[in-house]
C-alpha cells in the first residue's frame, strides 16, 4: 500500500515537471515566432529604406557628374579668359611701348609728322572739292541727257507724225511711183521718174505737180521741217547740146524744178529747202537691167525735223 502510494506520488511529480517544461518551451517558441516576424518586418523596412537611399545616391551621383562637367566647362572658359587676358595684357604692353617710343621721339619729328598730316588733310579737302564739283557736273550732265532723250523722243514722234501726214496727203498716189519710208530719223519721199517727168525732160507732169502741191501743203503746216530735194538718174549717159549736157545737169534741173513747185506755196520758206543733183552715183539698185535703171531714175524729197533744241543741249554738254 505504501509502495503504491509512493509510486503514484512519484508519477504525479514527474508528470507535473514535464507539463511545466513543455509550457515553458512552448512559450519560448511563440516568442521566437514573434521575434522572427518582427525581424522580417524590420528587414522589409530596411530594404525599402535601402532602395530609397540607393535612388538618392544615384541622383546625387548624376548631379555630381553634371556639376563635374559644368566645372570642367567653366574651368576651360576660365583658362580661355586667362589666355585672352594675357594676350590683351601683351597687346596693351605693346601699345604702351609704342606710345613711349612716340613720346621719346624728337619734337622735330612730331612737327614733321604734323606737317604731313596737315598736308594730307589739305589734299583730302581738295579731292573732296573736286569730287563735289564732279558730282555736280555729273548731275548737270544727267539732267541734260534726260533733256536730250526727251528731245530725241519728241523728234522721233514728230517724224512719225510727219510720215503719217505725208502718207495721208499723197494717199492717191500710192502704187503710182511713190514710196514713203522713215529712216534714220527722217522721212524719205521717193517719186519715180514716170510720176514726174518724161524721159530726158525736167518739166514736171501735171499729175506730179498735184502730188508736189499736196506735199507742199504738209510742209506749210509744219514749218519746223527742213527739205532736201535730190535728183537721181540712171547710168545711161546723156549727151545733150542745150542747157542739159549730161546726167549731172539733168539731176540738178529736175531737183530745181521740183523745188520751184514746192515753193509755189507761199507758206513754205525758201530757206528751208535745199536742191541737189546726184546724177547717177547713188543708185538704189546697181544691177544693169532696165528694171534697175527705172528704179534709179527718181527724185527723193528728204524731210528732216529741225534739231535746234538737240543741238543746244549738245552744245551745253
Amino acid at each position: 500500500m505504501n509502495k503504491l502510494l509512493f509510486a503514484l506520488t512519484l508519477l504525479f511529480l514527474v508528470s507535473c515537471v514535464s507539463s511545466k517544461k513543455y509550457n515553458q518551451l512552448n512559450g519560448n517558441y511563440q516568442n521566437s515566432e514573434k521575434t522572427v516576424q518582427t525581424l522580417k518586418e524590420q528587414n522589409q523596412a530596411l530594404n525599402a529604406k535601402t532602395l530609397e537611399l540607393q535612388s538618392k545616391i544615384d541622383k546625387q551621383t548624376k548631379d555630381i557628374e553634371e556639376l563635374s562637367s559644368k566645372l570642367k566647362e567653366t574651368t576651360q572658359k576660365l583658362d580661355d579668359s586667362n589666355s585672352a587676358n594675357l594676350r590683351l595684357k601683351q597687346f596693351n604692353s605693346d601699345l604702351e611701348n609704342q606710345l613711349n617710343s612716340l613720346k621719346a621721339g624728337s619734337s622735330e619729328e612730331i612737327s614733321r609728322l604734323m606737317g604731313k598730316l596737315q598736308e594730307a588733310q589739305g589734299d583730302l579737302q581738295k579731292r573732296e572739292d573736286i569730287l563735289k564739283t564732279a558730282q555736280t557736273e555729273l548731275e548737270q550732265r544727267s539732267r541734260r541727257m534726260q533733256e536730250l532723250e526727251e528731245a530725241l523722243k519728241q523728234k522721233d514722234e514728230a517724224v512719225k507724225q510727219l510720215r503719217q501726214k505725208v502718207m495721208d496727203a499723197l494717199l492717191g498716189f500710192n502704187n503710182k511711183g511713190l514710196t514713203i519710208q522713215e529712216k534714220n530719223g527722217k522721212v524719205y519721199v521717193s517719186l519715180d521718174e514716170q510720176l514726174l517727168f518724161k524721159t530726158g525732160q525736167w518739166d514736171v507732169d501735171p499729175k506730179g505737180q498735184q502730188a508736189l502741191s499736196n506735199l507742199a501743203e504738209v510742209l506749210a503746216q509744219n514749218p519746223d521741217i527742213n527739205v532736201l530735194v535730190e535728183g537721181h538718174t540712171d547710168n545711161v549717159p546723156m549727151r545733150g547740146t542745150g542747157p542739159v549736157k549730161d546726167n549731172w545737169d539733168l539731176s540738178v534741173m529736175r531737183a530745181t524744178a521740183v523745188t520751184r513747185i514746192l515753193m509755189k506755196n507761199k507758206a513754205v520758206e525758201p530757206k528751208r529747202i535745199t536742191s541737189a543733183g546726184r546724177g547717177e552715183f547713188f543708185p538704189i539698185d546697181e544691177a544693169n537691167t532696165p528694171e534697175a535703171r527705172q528704179k534709179n531714175r527718181r527724185t527723193e524729197i528728204i524731210l528732216t525735223p529741225r534739231l535746234d533744241e538737240i543741238f543746244r543741249i549738245l552744245e551745253n554738254n
